[in-house]
């Protein structure tokens, strides 16, 4: 990993599992990292806990409720009022297979959490990461479940039918979608903006037992933990394929990065082949339409306007 002396970055869930390795890991290497954290109160505990591993890191923790188009609003402000560059925004935050609940905004939570959250943020912080000089990425985090999914855009919220897995699964391919998409609209425009996706294997982390804990499932759960016990790599391997997608030197956009290993599921990270539907740019095309529409986030990438966001 490349040394990130002078460097900004944010990433979403930094307070556990993934995210919280990924904190460390830039923070270890001289990178300012914004730590966006839906509690506050764990925030600053991981802020401490890497502290005390981690020799003199430079780190802020901010509130980023992802399932709130207020929340992300508020968030961006923070950002663009404290630091003028913005190098890499690792959009790692998500849900996995839980029941069905909605955001504060009416979405279904993990299609609302992990896509169409992820989708505000981006293009609320666009015009930072283009003010900024050099190359900056995108990263964002999907699945190897992608590629069980389907964008049903007769029903992207679940409301006639849900399946948590499945949800779950769309949500993943929306990611991986919007990743390339967004990647795509970048070449187009010149820009110094760098879009990649990753996934992390199977990794032990705390987004296995949400789902059986919110079902009140001690089997599942149970399960769970046993798997995480007898097939998962650490948290910290999980990391490494979004810290590659953010730092390696040779990434030009558009890649999907993950362990090489067994099956995909650990292992050192390498470029991959994504799924079919994942390549399918009308599918991309229309998902960003929708989802312009349902955050009122609008992204205009030309060249007059340095990829202004508005929001309506």
């Amino acid at each position: 990993m490349p040394d990130q002396s002078g460097r900004t970055v944010v990433i979403t869930g930094a307070n556990s599992g993934l995210g919280f390795e990924a904190a460390s890991a830039f923070a270890r290497k001289g990178a300012h990292v914004v730590m966006a954290c839906r509690d506050l109160d764990r925030g600053r505990a991981a802020r401490d806990e890497i502290r005390a591993s981690v020799t003199d890191p430079s780190l802020s923790v901010l509130e980023l409720d992802l399932a709130s188009l207020a929340s992300i609003r508020s968030f961006v402000d923070a950002v663009e009022g404290a630091h003028d560059a913005l190098h890499a925004l690792c959009n790692n935050a998500g849900l996995m297979a839980i029941p069905r609940r909605e955001t504060e905004d009416g979405f279904e939570m993990q299609f609302g959490v992990n896509h169409l959250g992820h989708f505000a943020l981006t293009g609320l912080l666009l015009d930072r990461l283009r003010a900024t000089e050099g190359e900056t990425r995108v990263v964002t985090q999907s699945s190897g479940l992608h590629q069980n999914g389907a964008v049903d855009f007769d029903d992207l919220h679940g409301e006639r039918a849900y399946d948590r897995w499945d949800a779950y699964a769309q949500s993943k391919l929306a990611n991986l979608l919007f990743a390339y998409e967004l990647d795509r609209r970048l070449r187009a425009t010149d820009a110094s903006v760098t879009s990649v996706g990753c996934h992390p294997g199977y990794a032990d982390t705390g987004l296995q037992r949400r789902g059986p804990e919110m079902m009140g499932s001690r089997l599942r759960l149970w399960g769970m933990k046993l798997a995480n016990a007898v097939v998962a790599q650490s948290a910290q391997q999980g990391a490494l394929p979004l810290l590659y997608a953010a730092t390696h030197p040779e990434i030009a956009g558009g890649e999907y990065i993950g362990p090489g290993g067994l099956m995909n599921m650990r292992g050192a990270p390498v470029p991959q082949d994504s799924s079919e539907r994942s390549a399918d740019e009308d599918r991309a095309a229309r998902l960003w339409d929708v989802s312009e529409d349902l955050t009122g986030v609008t992204v205009d990438l030309d060249r007059a306007t340095a990829g202004k966001a508005t929001t309506t």
